[in-house]
């Protein structure tokens, strides 16, 4: 899921040029956004919603006739991203958020945030944009990934018609080996070389029997102890030629692509050849 963030002033026009690229965006694929209404509520108390919250339910789902609006506690904006794509989203965009580490597009000119980070492209508060140029820009960034996401594009692949099953692999940074405690583990590659070998991997499995796809994903930089490291999918035929292609398709991710673990423990911080 390609993710974009639209910050500017009060009145630059955030949320007209979030508008704009959403109707771009859904041209391409499907779109979800997030609004950053920190003073705002969705469900007061004196509604249903709010009383079943408010009784301390941990999630409160309200259905219409043409909205599902779901509200749940510890909200977040990693939260909110992760939301979109585990529901298949191929775009985010977010409005607001000015003090995250997401790609950025700036309207005007944000004198008071000098530090303000990840800026991909700097334009004029309300404007006649260049809407084509701001999604080559998004299309060009990292994209973020969950598991639930990578299934749901499993299931779009229309040889799914011919899977009688899927399957899934997820790696996890382990806290405790032998006694020693992992604090962080800090993931680096070479990204390019990364991906094609990820690539070559995924179509060499699918040649084998029953293989309707293969998809694998390996996250970097720095991931903490319980959070996820790898993800594989897998569609075949048959359970019987599932388990065998996940298997094979971790241990060659472990052997052949180019990434290093550093490993950060209580006792000090280390590279590891098997980083999986």
């Amino acid at each position: 899921m390609k993710v974009i963030s639209v910050v500017g002033y009060k009145n630059s026009g955030k949320t007209t040029l979030v508008s704009r690229l959403v109707t771009a965006f859904s041209g391409i694929g499907s779109v979800g956004t997030v609004k950053h209404m920190a003073l705002h509520r969705f469900n007061p108390e004196n509604t249903d919603t709010g009383k079943h919250f408010d009784a301390g339910a941990d999630v409160v789902v309200g259905v219409t006739g043409e909205e599902l609006v779901t509200i749940a506690r510890n909200p977040s904006l990693s939260k909110a991203l992760d939301t979109l794509a585990d529901s298949g989203m191929d775009f985010a965009v977010v409005e607001g958020y000015k003090e995250s580490d997401l790609p950025k597009i700036v309207l005007g000119d944000m004198k008071d945030m000098p530090d303000l980070s990840n800026v991909v492209t700097n334009i004029p508060e309300i404007s006649d944009w260049n809407i084509d140029e701001l999604v080559e820009l998004t299309l060009t960034q990292p994209d973020r990934v969950t598991l639930e996401l990578l299934i749901k594009q499993v299931q779009k692949n229309p040889a799914i018609r011919k899977a009688g099953a899927i399957g899934t692999f997820t790696g996890i940074v382990r806290e405790y080996t032998e006694g020693v405690q992992t604090q962080v583990l800090d993931f680096e590659s070479h990204e390019k070389m990364a991906e094609e070998s990820i690539e070559r991997i995924c179509t060499e499995l699918k040649q084998k029997d029953g293989i309707m796809d293969v998809v694998i994903y390996h996250k970097t930089g720095r991931v903490e102890p319980g959070e996820d490291i790898v993800y594989i999918v897998v569609a075949s035929s048959h359970r019987v030629q599932l388990f065998p292609v996940l298997s094979e398709a971790i241990e060659r991710v472990k052997s052949e692509v180019p990434i290093w673990k550093k490993e950060v423990t209580v006792d000090g911080e280390f590279w590891v050849h098997d980083h999986a």
